[in-house]
């Protein structure tokens, strides 16, 4: 709470949950974040709070979603399976009813005998008939109902693995698939790529043109990658301004080229206010890129795209830097 204080965050349980896991130390991720995001008396804003808890802490309440239609449709394949089992006592009963109707015929003769199976059998068949109709109905019903939940729970997958903003990956969702290509990158013998981008001076856009401009420029880019890449690669948004692209099956120098292609793509676009008019100019990019080298840990692929993107800033911007630039300016 003293921290909470100290950096200007109001007291809700979405906040609370955030520095209390930042106060214990038990995510390591998230206190690494906030000391990259706060100085000692830096204020979070309430945009920075609900970006941390929804990296974080999102997982909760989409679990919770998905855990309740789950057990919805186990509820519901239940009840299909109760129906299922009444219709076979039906049928066994009704199998049993013209045994003993087709045994019972033993004098044909008898036309009042005959008469009263033939009736029996009618009444049975009769019986068995609307069973059969109120079955239909019910299983029907409960096959559209479980249509309609596995449509939900689609939906949330989909919903917890998909920035809300741009429509493309999150960064759960790029760390999982970062971590499950490179496990098919040594598998298969293949390269694997990494390109880390931040838009320039995207803050000092905000201040100009406002939070919601703001948003309609992420979305913008956002597009534009998933314009440019391969069903197989997986652009993503990283936080805030930064995005990543997983590039599997791509060298580096594919990749670079991927990228130029990108910042010229972004850069070339002239942009304005569509109920204004009013002009916002070109947005420009600054990219790194870096390769996966068999067995490394993610972090260092992860770092060297990441000192790239920094060192393309540092060069002025609109550029892009890949692992090779960095170890001649090391050398």
């Amino acid at each position: 709470m003293q921290l909470m204080d100290q950096h200007n965050v109001p007291s809700t349980p979405q906040n609370f949950m955030i520095w209390y896991a930042y106060a214990s130390d038990s995510n390591p991720d998230l206190k690494h974040t906030l000391d990259d995001l706060v100085s000692d008396s830096a204020a979070v804003s309430q945009e920075d709070s609900a970006e941390i808890f929804d990296r974080y802490f999102s997982q909760f309440s989409q679990g919770t979603d998905i855990q309740k239609t789950g057990s919805q449709m186990s509820g519901l394949v239940s009840d299909v399976m109760s129906l299922v089992s009444q219709a076979t006592d039906d049928a066994e009963v009704f199998g049993a009813a013209l045994e003993d109707s087709v045994g019972s015929l033993t004098d044909l003769s008898d036309p009042s005998a005959v008469g009263q199976v033939v009736k029996l059998l009618a009444e049975n068949t009769k019986k068995m008939l609307s069973q059969n109709r109120q079955l239909q109905g019910k299983l029907e019903t409960s096959s559209q109902e479980i249509q309609s939940l596995k449509t939900h729970l689609e939906d949330v997958q989909k919903e917890a693995l998909t920035d809300g903003l741009t429509d493309i990956a999150n960064r759960k969702h790029f760390d999982m698939v970062l971590q499950s290509e490179s496990e098919a990158a040594v598998a298969r013998g293949a390269p694997l790529a990494l390109v880390l981008i931040d838009i320039d001076h995207f803050k000092n856009f905000n201040d100009t043109h406002g939070h919601q401009t703001g948003d309609h420029v992420l979305k913008f880019v956002g597009a534009m990658l998933k314009k440019a890449v391969k069903a197989s690669d997986l652009p993503a948004r990283y936080g805030g301004e930064e995005f990543a692209l997983i590039l599997p099956n791509t060298d580096l120098a594919a990749a670079v080229a991927l990228a130029e292609s990108i910042r010229v793509a972004v850069g070339g676009k002239h942009l304005r206010k569509k109920q204004t008019g009013d002009d916002i100019g070109n947005i420009t990019l600054s990219l790194g890129v870096s390769q996966y080298r068999s067995g490394e840990a993610l972090s260092d692929l992860i770092k060297r795209a990441d000192d790239g993107l920094y060192q393309a800033k540092g060069l002025g911007r609109n550029r892009v830097v890949a692992e090779t630039e960095l170890s001649a300016v090391a050398d």
